[in-house]
């Protein structure tokens, strides 16, 4: 999903004109970026929760040339999913949510692959 995709949702379950669900989400990305500036954490219960990782600098190596490059000292976000999300997310096994179900039934089965190797020969 998009975030242009969000905001469509929004607008459509909230009945809301584009130019205002788009207010929303992006009042919403910028407190959370805004407070991951600061150092703060993020919790949204049932989803997950975003933290701040900090990164020493160290000495890496350009896999193209094997030359050493300083890799500067770093901090960067980092999520991690809630027990309902990601039971939610086990339990639907590649099986729509029924607010996302299409119209015709999928017949599809999740359990198998999507490339079957015998047909390169």
């Amino acid at each position: 999903m998009t975030k242009s995709e969000l905001i469509e949702k929004i607008s459509e379950t909230l009945k809301l004109p584009a130019g205002k669900a788009e207010a929303i989400v992006n009042t919403i990305f910028d407190s959370m970026v805004k407070a991951l500036e600061r150092g703060e954490g993020i919790e949204i219960r049932g989803f997950g929760s975003f933290t701040v990782r900090k990164y020493k600098a160290y000495e890496g190596r350009n896999p193209r040339t094997g030359e050493t490059v300083h890799v500067a000292e770093k901090r960067l976000p980092f999520f991690k999913v809630g027990k309902d999300l990601r039971e939610r997310v086990n339990a639907g096994l590649g099986t729509p949510l029924p607010a996302d179900k299409p119209d015709e039934p999928d017949d599809t089965d999740p359990n198998e692959p999507e490339y079957d190797e015998d047909d390169d020969e």
